[in-house]
């Protein structure tokens, strides 16, 4: 800053550099105005933000952003839930679990036949009975054991289901189907009857859901004793 001369004179002032303006400009200013106005600078009569303006300015900016992320944020996090809802969902609908299922129910009954099918999503079993339907257990164990005997009835597969059924045989036992190329089942083993049971070895791929059930047929005179085997979880 320097006087032109002279009390009524001028005073040029030379602008804070900025780099987002011109270089330097230079100002006359009248004296008086500066005595009258003692608060005013040189940037501001140029429509400068000062110092504190700046900082203003940046602090607005930061507060805008902040409140952009959140409303971001806010629009998206019904979307995230719905997708984690939707991969949380079980397989076909399945919530059978993989704990044990039985009944205590007892009845005259006996084992006639014993087949197998595959479904779209779990593969089953189905033992054919003569007479109503009985109790059962069926559960996953580390070996299947041979009724009366106690041996071990090994099957192929990552895991075993031992199935009983409050069923006697007849006189032989009955055929075991042939489960080759099914998705979840690996193979099925008689393994044995003892004091008004019998019990089958099922091999599974994995241990998987399962549930079983029992149908009757009044008009046969027919039971049958039904497990599904989940193709995964």
């Amino acid at each position: 800053m320097r006087d032109s001369g002279g009390s009524g004179g001028f005073i040029t002032l030379r602008t804070r550099h900025y780099p987002s303006v011109a270089p330097p400009l230079y100002l006359a200013v009248p004296w008086r105005l500066l005595v009258c106005q003692p608060d005013w600078t040189n940037t501001r009569l140029l429509g400068i933000p000062t110092h504190q303006e700046d900082a203003m300015n940046r602090t607005t900016l930061r507060r805008s952003a902040a409140a952009l992320a959140l409303g971001l944020a806010a629009a998206t996090a019904p979307a995230a839930i719905g997708a984690s809802t939707a991969s949380a969902a079980p397989y076909c609908g399945i919530t059978w679990g993989s704990l044990a299922k039985s009944s205590t129910t007892m009845k005259a009954t006996s084992v006639k036949t014993v087949r197998a099918g595959r479904h779209d999503c779990y593969d089953r079993l189905v033992i054919d009975q003569k007479g109503p339907a009985t109790g059962y257990d069926v559960r996953y164990v580390s070996q299947v054991t041979s009724d009366g005997s106690g041996f071990v009835v090994p099957v192929t597969g990552g895991a075993k289901l031992q199935v009983v059924t409050r069923a006697s045989r007849n006189t032989t036992a009955p055929a075991m189907p042939s489960v080759a190329g099914y998705t979840t089942f690996r193979q099925v083993k008689w393994a044995g009857s003892f004091e008004g049971q019998s019990t089958l070895a099922l091999g599974v791929r994995a241990r998987l859901p399962f549930r079983a059930f029992t149908l009757n047929d009044a008009a046969t005179g027919t039971s049958r004793l039904v497990i599904d085997v989940a193709h995964q979880w």
